[in-house]
């Protein structure tokens, strides 16, 4: 009887996966590799799933997005939860970009760094995630200002200065009144009611 040869179980060892471009992010959206109306974002080449908007997250959109748009009238343009593609391997989607006005109103491409004036986003259970992956993502791409509406401390928290990829000047006010949009100093929007709840 010959002896039974032992073989060694071969183990196929995948590579680590390779960051995702802008341009194949889309490509899984137009090939359904993406649930339809799915909350994603692209950060640093990963697609991030966003979690849904709540009641009170909704609400601060809202205000903020009123506020601004009627503060800044026709002088730069407010986009509510949509892209801005600050390079190949991030596009994320803040609650709240104030961007520099455009002829087309971004209808050729998304807002890039350069249009930037602000971000705001509003966190909670995102807030970690917000504040050591975006935040650094935001500075290092030279956007000029970036607010967050904490709502886990119920503050804001805003990064200014960005300079060799941090913000130099960072804060957090329990009690925010008037303060001046990005770009614009003559434009001053009072957010006094930003962390309140309406009667």
């Amino acid at each position: 009887m010959k002896p039974k040869l032992r073989t060694r179980a071969i183990v196929e060892r995948t590579p680590p996966p390779r960051p995702i471009t802008v341009d194949e992010y889309y490509d899984m959206d137009r090939t359904d590799l993406l649930e339809p109306d799915a909350r994603v974002e692209l950060i640093e080449g990963e697609v991030v799933h966003m979690p849904p908007v709540g009641s009170r997250h909704g609400s601060i959109n809202g205000f903020l997005d009123h506020l601004l748009d009627r503060a800044l009238a026709d002088r730069a343009m407010v986009r509510d939860q949509l892209p801005v593609r600050l390079d190949n391997l991030s596009e994320p989607v803040p609650d709240v970009a104030v961007v520099k006005s455009r002829a087309d109103r971004y209808s050729r491409s998304h807002p890039t760094a350069a249009d930037v004036l602000l971000i705001i986003e509003v966190s909670r259970s995102t807030l970690r995630y917000d504040t050591n992956v975006k935040v650094p993502l935001y500075a290092r791409h030279g956007i000029p200002e970036v607010w967050i509406v904490d709502l886990k401390h119920n503050q804001l928290r805003t990064y200014r200065s960005p300079s060799e990829g941090r913000y130099v000047d960072t804060a957090s006010i329990a009690n925010p009144g008037k303060t001046v949009v990005p770009g614009m100093p003559d434009v001053i929007i009072d957010l006094s009611e930003l962390l309140t709840d309406p009667p």
